[in-house]
C-alpha cells in the first residue's frame, strides 16, 4: 500500500499548525497507524516534538537550502515503514523568498512538487464569514497547490461556529474539525519558540489529551482521506547512483590517528559527515542538529557519540571531531563555566581534532558570555569572541556561507545554506580569522562571519547543505494563481 501524506498549513505563525499536526500524529497513532512527520524549513523545536510522537528522526524539507534531489532522499527517508507522513509547514503557506516558485523556501514548494494536499488551519477568532473569503483565497492563489480541506481553529462558540463553516462551505472547501477556544497556553514558550519538548516533564499526558481533543472535535476519517499517495519514485535511479567517495578527513595533518573508512553515497547536496567519529554535544544547552544531517551521517558511515556539557562530560578521546550544536548555552552559562571537566576536556580534544560550533556552540567557544542579567561567565577560549544575550538583537533569515579556508565544512570557496535566528549579539569580536562569508536569502552581502583558530571554529550559521549554484536566481518571482 502507497505511503500517504498530507500537509498542515496556515495563513501565518501562530494559526495553530503544530498543534493541529501533533493532534493528528497522537490521534492516527492511537488507531494504529504508523505515523511519520517533517517540517518545512528550517526549525528545530517543532521536529524535536514530531520525533516524541513517532519515535523516529525530525525531519525537515526546505527547497531553497535543498536540492530537488536532497529533497526527495530526505522525504523518502521520512516515508520508511510509516502508512502516514504528516508536514507541518512554517509561517504561511506561501511565505518564502522573492525567487521562482519551487525555490522560495516556501511551504507551497513542497506541497506541490510531491503532490501533497494541504489542510488548512483558519485562526478564526474575531472572523465570521470572511474566513470564507481567505479560504478560497488560498485555494485558488496558485494552481498546482491543492488546499483539500479546512480545520476552524479558536472557535468561540456553536453560533461561531454555524457562521463559520458555513461560509467555508460556500466557498467550495469541506471542514473537516472545529477546534474550540482554550484558556491558556497549552505549551510554553521562550525566545526561540516553543520549550523543548525533552524539557516537557508531563508531555506524554499532554499529548494524550490533545490525542482526546482531536477525536472530539476534528473529522479524522476526512482528514485521512484527503491524504494522497506520495510519488513512487521519489528517488529516480539517477539520484541513487551518486559516486562513492573515501572519507578523508579535511584537516589530515592534525588528525593524528585518525582512521578512514569508505562512506556510502549521499544524496547530491547533502553535507558530508565531518569525521568518521563524531563526538556530539547533546543536552538542553546544545540540542539544535538537524535530524536529515545526523541520518545522513549515519548512512554514511559516520558514528555519533554523544556526551553533555551541562553534566560536565567531556568529548571521547577517541572521536575524530567534536561538533557542539546550537540551543540555550544562554539559560545554562553559569553551570557551562563551572564545567571544568567539559572545558578542560574540551581544550585539550582541540590540540589535535577539530572543534565545530553552530550558534550556541559558537557563543560557548568563545571566552566569555553574558547572561540575561548581564551576569559574564567564562567559556572555553578556544575562540577570542566574547557575545551577549543581555544585549540582544534579532537576526533572523536564510543565509549562504562561502568558507575561506578548510574546515570541518568543506575545502576554502565551498558554499553552504542554512539560516540564522538567534538573539544574542557578538559585543568583543576577538582577534581570529572569520570563518566564511555570508549572504542573506535575497543576496545581500552580510559580510564576514564566524571565527577560526587552529583546528577550531563557528559561526551564528546553522548549515541545512550544500549550496547548489545551477539554482534559480534571488529575483523574477512571479504569481501563477487566479486572484
Amino acid at each position: 500500500m502507497s505511503v500517504r501524506a498530507i500537509m498542515v498549513a496556515a495563513p501565518r505563525s501562530g494559526g495553530g499548525k503544530t498543534t493541529v499536526t501533533l493532534a493528528l500524529l497522537a490521534a492516527f497513532r492511537r488507531r494504529g497507524i504508523r505515523v511519520g512527520a517533517a517540517k518545512t524549513g528550517p526549525d528545530y523545536i517543532d521536529p524535536a516534538f514530531h520525533a516524541a510522537l513517532t519515535g523516529r528522526p525530525g525531519l525537515n524539507l526546505d527547497s531553497w537550502c535543498m536540492n530537488p534531489a536532497l529533497l526527495a532522499a530526505t522525504l523518502e527517508a521520512a516515508r520508511q515503514d510509516v502508512d502516514l507522513v504528516v508536514v507541518e509547514s512554517a509561517m504561511g503557506l506561501f511565505d518564502g523568498l522573492v525567487a521562482p516558485n519551487g525555490a522560495r523556501g516556501s511551504p507551497s514548494d513542497i506541497a506541490a512538487r510531491f503532490n501533497i494536499p494541504v489542510l488548512l488551519v483558519l485562526d478564526v477568532s474575531g472572523q465570521g464569514q470572511t474566513v470564507g473569503a481567505v479560504a478560497h483565497g488560498f485555494a485558488t492563489w496558485q494552481p498546482d497547490v491543492q488546499v483539500a480541506g479546512v480545520v476552524l481553529n479558536r472557535v468561540a462558540s456553536p453560533r461561531h461556529a454555524r457562521l463559520t463553516e458555513g461560509a467555508i462551505e460556500a466557498a467550495g472547501l469541506p471542514v473537516c474539525g472545529t477546534l474550540l477556544r482554550q484558556p491558556g497556553t497549552p505549551l510554553p514558550e521562550r525566545h526561540l519558540g516553543l520549550v523543548q519538548a525533552r524539557e516537557h516533564d508531563g508531555l506524554t499526558d499532554w499529548l494524550e489529551d490533545l490525542a482526546d481533543k482531536a477525536e472530539r472535535e476534528l473529522n479524522l476519517d476526512a482528514i485521512l482521506a484527503t491524504a494522497r499517495p506520495l510519488p513512487e519514485n521519489l528517488l529516480p535511479d539517477t539520484l541513487l547512483q551518486a559516486p562513492n567517495s573515501q572519507f578523508t578527513p579535511l584537516n589530515s595533518a592534525i588528525l593524528q590517528g585518525s582512521s578512514s573508512a569508505p562512506i556510502q553515497a549521499l544524496p547530491p547536496g547533502a553535507l558530508p559527515p565531518p569525521g568518521q567519529r563524531i563526538a556530539l554535544a547533546d543536552d538542553a544547552a546544545f540540542s539544535f542538529l538537524y535530524g536529515h544531517l545526523a541520518l545522513f551521517w549515519r548512512q554514511a558511515g559516520a558514528e555519533l557519540v554523544p556526551f553533555s556539557p551541562l553534566a560536565n562530560e567531556a568529548p571521547d578521546p577517541s572521536c575524530d571531531v567534536c561538533w557542539l550544536p546550537g540551543g540555550y548555552p544562554e539559560l545554562h552559562a553559569g553551570r557551562l563555566a563551572a564545567a571544568e571537566h567539559f572545558r578542560q576536556g574540551l581544550a585539550r580534544f582541540a590540540q589535535t581534532r577539530p572543534v565545530h560550533g553552530e550558534c550556541g556552540g559558537f557563543m560557548v567557544l568563545g571566552e566569555a558570555l553574558e547572561d540575561a542579567q548581564g551576569t559574564r561567565h567564562r567559556m572555553t577560549g578556544l575562540l577570542g569572541h566574547v557575545t551577549s544575550f543581555a544585549r540582544r538583537k534579532l537576526n533572523l533569515g536564510y543565509r549562504e556561507a562561502t568558507l575561506l579556508a578548510p574546515s570541518v565544512l568543506g575545502q576554502a570557496g565551498t558554499t553552504l545554506r542554512g539560516h540564522e535566528f538567534h538573539y544574542a549579539t557578538v559585543v568583543e569580536a576577538g582577534a581570529d580569522a572569520p570563518l566564511a562569508n555570508l549572504r542573506a536569502g535575497d543576496g545581500t552581502d552580510l559580510g564576514p562571519c564566524g571565527g577560526r583558530r587552529g583546528a577550531v571554529s563557528g559561526s551564528f550559521f546553522h548549515v541545512l547543505a550544500c549550496g547548489h549554484p545551477a539554482s534559480p536566481p534571488h529575483s523574477g518571482w512571479s504569481h501563477t494563481g487566479s486572484s
